[in-house]
């Protein structure tokens, strides 16, 4: 009987500490927070792996190794990294709560497209370097899902849920269809913390849906320990067996009077969406700005800026599933008009892309393969028969 006492004791005891601790974490949590914010979560607490060795290479080390995304000439130390690993690609959300957002400018190749109601959403494909912080990580979309399928055998895709109602813009569904489901496919939903984690405080006053983060490093870990996924799969395949790459060159600027603003909408009453690309003549490269401000990387402080500028019209239509609105939907599989900004100079191009896993090609007025500069790629995905200033 004493013995008996003596256990119930020790269960009440530690249920009590239990049930303190529990109702001591929400009361907390609902006494601090914001009307917009809700609940804190324990994510906040979290602190992200810091930036990796490899976007910190030393000046005097040689850049010899071609990154094979985008061209950019990098060092060996960051080949030995990339080697390891496979693409993948993250939706950063462009909501004006989600500014001013976090890894764009780490990443190798950049989409952006509407993704409702005029807002547009990104694709930031990461391969060649490493981002501590990425985010806000929001849903995905099926065209975004067509583009990252042109990097290789079952690239990683890091998202937050998706599209999902019945038709043509199910993009969970898509998923499913290509079998990435709980293999390349990291939904947040399917991948513990603290590979995602919220964090409120980054954007302070940003409802929950603002909140989510990621880094690469965690991605890539998670993909290669659980997933059995890094530059090989599980049967030793390698990811780029099949991978196109686009074809890169020197810079060539323009030695007569160059282009100077780029800019154009995506829907014309959402302004806040509008972008602009100014050509900076010194650096041969194009910074980018969207709603008449500076669009800025948390990361660095510093405003985003592209070697190569690729507008790319697709038609536009809209998807009545049942969802506020309607989903969107971009033919990105087929062939349209684009035009290429590099080296201060417009070039009127064609775009043809067969299907979700061909890459997607280039060609100029006499039928040949454009070359791009070495460096971050910026692919706009604009409504078919939008207007383009330049």
């Amino acid at each position: 009987m004493m013995v008996q006492y003596i256990m119930n004791k020790k269960i009440v005891i530690i249920s009590s500490v239990l049930i303190y601790l529990v109702s001591a974490y929400f009361s907390f949590a609902f006494f601090s927070k914001t009307q917009e914010e809700g609940f804190k979560s324990p994510f906040v607490l979290y602190a992200p792996p810091k930036d990796t060795a490899l976007n910190q290479v030393s000046s005097d080390e040689p850049k010899t190794e071609e990154c094979p995304l985008n061209g950019e000439m990098l060092a060996k130390s960051q080949k030995k990294a990339w080697e390891k690993r496979r693409p993948l690609g993250i939706m950063v959300e462009n909501h004006l709560d989600a500014r001013p957002q976090s890894g764009l400018s780490s990443a190798d190749v950049v989409y952006e497209a509407v993704a409702e109601g005029g807002i547009t959403r990104f694709l930031a494909i990461f391969y060649c370097k490493d981002s501590s912080y990425v985010g806000p990580v929001r849903s995905a979309r099926v065209y975004f899902i067509d583009a990252l399928s042109e990097y290789g055998q079952y690239p990683l895709y890091g998202h937050v849920g998706g599209a999902n109602t019945d038709g043509p813009a199910d993009a969970l569904g898509a998923i499913n269809k290509l079998k990435w489901n709980l293999y390349n496919d990291l939904n947040q939903f399917a991948v513990p913390f603290p590979y995602y984690w919220r964090d409120y405080e980054r954007l302070p006053g940003r409802i929950t849906e603002h909140t989510v983060y990621s880094a690469t490093q965690k991605l890539w870990q998670y993909a290669k320990e659980k997933r059995e996924l890094s530059d090989v799969d599980a049967d030793g395949e390698r990811w780029d067996t099949d991978f196109v790459s686009w074809k890169f060159k020197k810079d060539d600027p323009i030695k007569t009077t160059p282009l100077h603003i780029i800019s154009f909408d995506f829907w014309n009453d959402k302004t806040d969406y509008s972008v602009t690309w100014e050509y900076v003549t010194a650096t041969n490269t194009f910074k980018r700005a969207h709603g008449a401000q500076p669009h800025i990387d948390k990361n660095t402080n510093n405003q985003i800026e592209s070697h190569t500028v690729v507008i790319v019209f697709a038609q536009e239509s809209s998807v009545h599933d049942g969802y506020p609105g309607g989903h969107m939907l971009y033919k990105t599989i087929g062939q349209g008009k684009a035009i290429v900004f590099q080296d201060g100079r417009a070039i009127q191009a064609q775009w043809e892309k067969s299907d979700a896993f061909q890459r997607m090609q280039f060609t100029d007025s006499a039928g040949k393969t454009i070359s791009f500069n070495r460096g971050q790629i910026f692919v706009e995905i604009v409504p078919k028969g939008n207007t383009v200033t330049y």
